[in-house]
C-alpha cells in the first residue's frame, strides 16, 4: 500500500505564514548587553546584525584619534606625558619647523591605528619676520629711522640708546643732500652731506653710523632668543641716500633654533627623536 502526501494549498501556506509572523511580534522584548555584535534572524529566513560596540551604545570612543597641535615644547611635553606609550614615535622635520609625535604608533609586533597624533607647530615672531621683510631692501632715510625706533628692545650693540640717537640723526638730515661715504678706522660708516634747507644752506655735515650692528632676536613663539649681526648697506645717488642692513646668515640661526628647540623636547621624553615626517 503506498502512501501519499500532498503539499498544502498555498493560501493554507499564507496562513501559516501569517501566524508565524504574529508569532514573533508577540515575542516580549529581550535587553541585548552593550559591547557586543548580535545576528537575529529575519521573517524571511535572513539575518540582520546589530552592532553595539560603537560611542553610541558605549558611551566611550572605541579609541584616541585626532591631531592636536601646540605652539612651544612646554605644551608638547604637557600632552606627550599624559598620552603617550613606550611605543609612541616622534619625527622632526625641520623643512617644515615641526615636531610630530604618533601617540598610537604600531608596536613592533602588532599594528596599531596611528591615528592619535600631537604636532608642534612653530610659529615665528612677529619681530623676526619683521627683520626679515626688510633684510637686504634699501629704504629712505625716514622710513629707516622709524624702523629703528620701532625696534630699540631688539638692538643691542651699540645698545638702543646710542642707536635711538642714530636714528633720530638721520630723520634730521632728510632734507639734505649726500655727496659721500668714508668707512672710519673705528669700523663706522662717515656720510658726507650738505644742507639744503633755507636756514642753513650749503652748510656741510657729516653722519657717523655703525658698519655693523648687533640684534638680539626669538626666531619662534616660546623659544629662546639668539643674536645676530647686521651689516650697513647705503646707497647715494643724485644726493639722496638710500640706506637698509643685511643680517648675516639668518637662515643658520633658524635651524639651530629649531635644533635646540628639538634637543629640549628629547631631554624631557625617553622616546627617541627621529629626523624625518611619519607616514
Amino acid at each position: 500500500m503506498t502512501t501519499r502526501y500532498t503539499s498544502a494549498p498555498a493560501d493554507q501556506l499564507d496562513g501559516i505564514q501569517s501566524v508565524i509572523d504574529i508569532a514573533q511580534q508577540a515575542v516580549e522584548p529581550v535587553a541585548l548587553e552593550v559591547g557586543h555584535v548580535y545576528a537575529v534572524r529575519t521573517s524571511g529566513g535572513g539575518t540582520h546584525t546589530l552592532d553595539l560596540t560603537g560611542a553610541d551604545h558605549t558611551g566611550t570612543p572605541a579609541r584616541k584619534q585626532g591631531t592636536t597641535t601646540v605652539r612651544d615644547v612646554t605644551s608638547f611635553a604637557a600632552y606627550f606625558g599624559k598620552h603617550s606609550d613606550s611605543d609612541t614615535e616622534v619625527y622632526a622635520d625641520a623643512d617644515r619647523l615641526t615636531v610630530t609625535a604618533v601617540l598610537d604608533a604600531h608596536t613592533a609586533n602588532e599594528p596599531r591605528w596611528s591615528g592619535h597624533r600631537l604636532l608642534l607647530s612653530l610659529r615665528k615672531t612677529e619681530a623676526w619676520e619683521q627683520w626679515l621683510s626688510l633684510d637686504g631692501k634699501l629704504m629712505g632715510q625716514e622710513q629707516f629711522a622709524e624702523f629703528l625706533e620701532d625696534h630699540l628692545p631688539e638692538l643691542l650693540v651699540p645698545d638702543s640708546a646710542t642707536m635711538l640717537e642714530i636714528a633720530q640723526s638721520i630723520q634730521a638730515t632728510t632734507k639734505a643732500s649726500f655727496e659721500s661715504g668714508t668707512r672710519l678706522q673705528s669700523g663706522e660708516r662717515q656720510l658726507k652731506y650738505v644742507e639744503d634747507t633755507r636756514a642753513s644752506a650749503g652748510r656741510k655735515g657729516d653722519l657717523t653710523i655703525p658698519e655693523t650692528f648687533t640684534i638680539g632676536l626669538v626666531p619662534f613663539e616660546g623659544s629662546e632668543g639668539y643674536k645676530l649681526t647686521a651689516r650697513l648697506r647705503y646707497r647715494i645717488g643724485e644726493g639722496q641716500l638710500r640706506i637698509g642692513y643685511k643680517l648675516d646668515r639668518p637662515g643658520d640661526t633658524l635651524r639651530t633654533a629649531f635644533a635646540d628647540v628639538v634637543t629640549s623636547i628629547g631631554e624631557q621624553i625617553e622616546q627617541p627623536v627621529m629626523n624625518g615626517s611619519p607616514a
